[in-house]
């Protein structure tokens, strides 16, 4: 299986991307959460298995990604909607299906409603449908106890690789997932990031940017305007975005199908795998 790494120039901005599988394939383009690793490698190659191209990709101030300031972040997160339409019609130069994890869901929410053209397929993650911060009355907001327990765990040295795995790892375990998955993508992640400065550091292993975007405007109540086809998958004992957030996505946008992956947290785990990837075939 063909599989490279490699910076896209989109939207006056350079992507790191990775891409699995036959260039000439239909494009699936997964959208980081913050970075490209959000994506387990599993499903990428069986997207590629499946006759599709996957291609996975560093948001801005991440990975691979045109890095900035990520205290201060001079972008929106329509720009970064902007970003994921640029880029499947640099790397297919026709309609992709756009799949979104975390945040990452969010930026997917936004193309497909600001750039319906550039997708033919939408899969969300792990998200919910309005911005970091104070959510919906009608929606479950984060389990208080549980983020009680996430942000008391001090924050470690982020010039530190270990100490930085194991912070990973303590907070997967606090969260529900799997914590030495966590520690070994943690410590991909710092790996591949530009310099050990620890806004830097932190950006790629919380996507803390992402609290300090411009979100504005909603586009919660825009989502019956999405017309492509739609799946959304969460985790059933997600305490970070809870499942009542993926239902309400599904209810909102038309025809949407939901599959609930039973023993998953806030991360596709290796045993959902398969459901995750088989439910993308299936929608295109």
């Amino acid at each position: 299986m063909t599989r490279n790494t490699t910076t896209v120039n989109a939207n006056e901005v350079a992507l790191g991307v990775e891409s699995f599988g036959d260039d000439d394939a239909p494009l699936v383009l997964l959208a980081g959460g913050t970075t490209m690793l959000s994506w387990p490698d599993a499903l990428c190659e069986r997207l590629a298995a499946g006759g599709r191209r996957a291609v996975r990709y560093d948001l801005r101030d991440s990975g691979a990604s045109t890095t900035r300031d990520p205290e201060a972040p001079a972008y929106t997160l329509r720009d970064l909607a902007a970003d994921a339409a640029a880029l499947a019609g640099a790397l297919g130069g026709r309609p992709a299906h756009l799949a979104g994890i975390g945040v990452g869901g969010m930026v997917a929410q936004v193309a497909a409603l600001d750039h319906p053209d550039a997708f033919s397929a939408l899969t969300l993650v792990g998200t919910r449908a309005v911005a970091p911060g104070p959510s919906d009355d009608d929606l479950p907001d984060h389990d208080q106890e549980t983020m009680g327990r996430l942000f008391g765990h001090p924050m470690p040295d982020w010039s530190d690789r270990e100490a930085v795995a194991d912070f990973a790892a303590a907070g997967a375990e606090i969260l529900g997932d799997d914590p030495v998955a966590a520690r070994a993508v943690a410590a991909r992640i710092w790996d591949r990031t530009p310099g050990t400065a620890p806004a830097v550091q932190m950006a790629n292993q919380l996507g803390m940017v992402f609290s300090r975007l411009d979100c504005a405007p909603r586009w919660r109540e825009r989502l019956p305007e999405i017309k492509l086809p739609t799946l959304v998958v969460h985790g059933r004992r997600d305490r970070f975005f809870p499942v009542g957030n993926a239902e309400a996505i599904a209810r909102e946008i038309p025809g949407a199908r939901l599959l609930v992956l039973e023993e998953a947290a806030s991360a596709i785990p290796d045993t959902a795998v398969d459901a995750a990837t088989e439910a993308m075939l299936t929608l295109g």
